[in-house]
C-alpha cells in the first residue's frame, strides 16, 4: 500500500474520532456545563451508567435533521437530539434511547423519532427490553405535523410491544405535551426529584385559562405523579440513583414473554423459619401493623423491591425472590387505612398483576383486607369499575398464584384478593385468619339487632354474641373445610410452604378462552 494512501486512511481515521468526540459534546460544550450546572448528566453520561461498562453500541450517530424551516438548515447536529444504541445490563442485552436536551432542547424531529423507532422494533425483534431516557422540551415546532407523527410513531410501538418486552422509562428532565403519553403507555416510569417534570399543559396555560397559580413541581414533578397522580413508580434523588433503579428494576424481569424470569443464587435457607412471625400479629383485630415486616422474614434477605411505595398505601406492590427466583407481590397493608381496598389502590395493584402475568412471574398475595372503602366519594368516583379492574386482572392471570390470608378477609374483597374461586392456585390461611362476609361486630349487629334491643343488657348481649360468632364464623376453618382455603398454616413456616408450592406450580399450564381480547372495564 502506497503512503499517500495510507495518509488518506489516516486522515479519514482522524475525521471519524473527531465526528464522534462532536457527537459526544451533543449541543457543544458550553450546553453540556449548563446541563451539569442543572445537576443533570449528557444523554452519553446517563447511557454509560446505565449499561455493563464498554458494552454500549451506538446506531445512527450521524444522523442529521431534514427540515429547512426557521434556519434549521444551518443546525444539523450528528445524532439530532438523541442517542440510541443497544447495550448490556447485568450481561443481558437492553435497548436504549436517551434524550439528549443539550441539542435543541431534546425536541422530536421526524429523523429523532425514526431513530427511536429503530432501537424499539430492534428490541421486539430480538426480545429485549426497552429503556427510554427522557429529557426532551417536547415537539420540534419547526417541524410541525411531522415531528407530531413521530410522536404517533413511537407510541404505536409503546402498544404493540406491551406484554411482548419490558419498557421502562426515566423521566430526567422536562416531558411535556404529547410526549407524556409514550412514559405512561410504557411498564414502570421512574423520575428525578426537582430535576424532572410530567405534564400535558404547563403553568402558565393552566393560568391563562383556569387563573391557578402552579409550579412545575407542584404541578408535574417527581412526587406529584409519585404520591398524587400515580403516573410515576419511583422517585429518585438523582440521575445517578434513577439508572440504578433501573437496572435493579430490570433484574426482576425476564428478557420478554417467551422466557422465565430469572434466578440468582442464594444462601437464605429455604426451609428457614422465623419464629416471631407467630406472635405477630395483634391480638386486637382493629390494630395495625406493617405488612412489609411480614414481607421481609418471608422473601430472600433484601430481596423486597417495593413500588410506587408513595401511592396508595393501603396496598403493597413489588418484587421479590423467594430461593432466588422473582415473584411479585401483592399485599394489603393494615397501617395505613386498615388496608382496605379504594380506588387508587385497586388500579394500583391491578396493573401490577397483569404485568407479572404478562412476563411469566408468579403472583404471591398477602391478604389482611376488612373491605372495600365506603364513602360517597368512593362510589362517585367509580370503586365498581375501579375494582372491578383487580377482579379482572385476577381472573385473568395465568400464572402460578398463592395467597396467605393472615387475618381479615371480608366481604368481596376477599373474592378479589386472589381467593380460590377466581384460580388462586394455592391458598393458605393463618390460624389468626378471619374469612366471612363481614367483620364479627358488624355481622352481629345485623343479624341479631332484634335481640341485642330486647335484651335487658343489650351490650353484654352483644359482646356474648360477637365472641360466639367470631368463634364459629371467623376462623379459617370453616373456610378450610370447604377446600376454599388449601391449609391453615404455623406463620413460622410461610416461607417454607411458598416455596413448596412455587416448586408444584413450576410447569403450571392454564389458558384462557380464544379471543381476541377482554374488555376490562377501564
Amino acid at each position: 500500500m502506497s503512503d499517500s494512501v495510507i495518509a488518506i486512511s489516516q486522515t479519514r481515521i482522524e475525521q471519524l474520532r473527531k465526528r464522534r468526540a462532536l457527537n459526544e459534546l451533543g449541543g457543544g460544550q458550553e450546553r453540556v456545563d449548563a446541563q451539569h450546572a442543572r445537576n443533570k448528566l449528557t444523554a452519553h453520561e446517563r447511557v454509560r451508567i446505565l449499561l455493563d461498562q464498554g458494552s454500549f453500541e451506538e446506531l445512527d450517530a450521524f444522523v442529521v435533521h431534514r427540515s429547512n424551516e426557521f434556519g434549521l438548515d444551518r443546525q444539523r447536529i450528528p445524532g439530532d437530539g438523541v442517542v440510541t444504541g443497544y447495550g448490556r445490563i447485568a450481561g443481558r442485552l437492553v435497548f436504549v434511547y436517551a434524550q439528549d436536551f443539550t441539542v435543541f432542547g431534546g425536541s422530536l424531529s421526524e429523523t429523532h423519532a425514526a431513530k427511536i423507532c429503530k432501537v424499539m422494533d430492534m428490541a421486539l425483534k430480538n426480545g429485549a427490553p426497552v429503556v427510554g431516557l427522557c429529557d426532551s422540551g417536547g415537539a420540534r415546532i419547526q417541524e410541525g405535523v411531522v415531528s407530531l407523527s413521530g410522536y404517533s410513531e413511537i407510541f404505536l410501538r409503546n402498544t404493540l410491544a406491551s406484554g411482548v418486552v419490558p419498557q421502562i422509562s426515566a423521566i430526567m428532565g422536562p416531558c411535556a405535551g404529547g410526549a407524556v403519553y409514550s412514559p405512561a403507555l410504557t411498564d414502570f416510569c421512574v423520575m428525578v426529584r426537582e430535576t424532572s417534570n410530567m405534564f400535558i399543559t404547563g403553568p402558565s396555560v393552566i393560568k391563562a385559562v383556569t387563573h391557578e397559580d402552579v409550579t412545575f413541581e407542584e404541578l408535574g414533578g417527581a412526587m406529584a405523579h409519585n404520591a398524587r397522580s400515580g403516573v410515576a413508580h419511583f422517585a429518585a434523588e438523582n440521575d445517578e440513583e434513577a439508572l440504578y433503579l433501573v437496572r435493579r428494576l430490570l433484574s426482576y424481569m425476564p428478557q420478554n414473554n417467551l422466557e422465565d424470569p430469572p434466578r440468582e443464587a442464594t444462601d437464605d435457607d429455604p426451609q428457614r423459619r422465623d419464629l416471631a412471625l407467630n406472635d405477630f400479629i395483634p391480638d386486637s383485630p382493629n390494630k395495625p401493623y406493617d405488612m412489609r415486616d411480614v414481607l421481609t422474614r418471608v422473601f430472600d434477605t433484601g430481596s423486597f423491591f417495593e413500588i410506587q411505595e408513595h401511592f396508595a398505601g393501603n396496598i403493597l406492590i413489588g418484587f421479590a425472590r423467594l430461593c432466588g427466583r422473582s415473584v411479585g407481590i401483592v399485599a394489603n397493608q393494615p397501617s395505613v387505612l386498615a388496608g382496605v381496598l379504594d380506588i387508587d389502590a385497586s388500579v394500583k395493584a391491578a396493573r401490577f398483576v397483569r404485568f407479572c402475568d404478562c412476563f411469566n412471574i408468579p403472583i404471591i398475595t398477602f391478604e389482611d383486607v376488612p373491605g372495600f372503602l365506603p364513602g360517597v366519594a368512593q362510589e362517585h368516583g367509580g370503586i365498581i369499575r375501579h375494582g372491578a379492574k383487580l377482579l379482572f386482572a385476577y381472573c385473568e392471570a395465568t400464572v402460578p398464584k398463592v395467597t396467605v390470608i393472615t387475618r381479615k378477609a371480608y366481604g368481596g374483597a376477599y373474592c378479589v384478593m386472589n381467593s380460590r374461586h377466581v384460580r388462586g392456585d394455592i391458598v393458605y390461611a393463618w390460624p389468626s385468619a378471619e374469612i366471612a362476609v363481614m367483620g364479627p361486630d358488624a355481622a352481629v349487629n345485623v343479624v341479631f339487632r332484634r335481640e341485642i334491643e330486647s335484651s335487658a343488657d343489650p351490650e353484654g348481649t352483644r359482646q356474648s354474641l360477637i365472641r360466639d360468632y367470631t368463634e364459629r364464623f371467623a376462623t379459617p376453618y370453616v373456610a378450610a373445610a370447604r377446600g376454599f382455603v388449601d391449609d391453615v398454616i404455623e406463620p413460622a413456616e410461610t416461607r417454607a410452604r411458598l416455596v413448596a408450592s412455587l416448586e408444584m406450580l413450576r410447569n403450571k399450564r392454564d389458558a384462557n378462552p380464544p379471543k381476541k381480547h377482554g374488555n376490562m372495564p377501564l
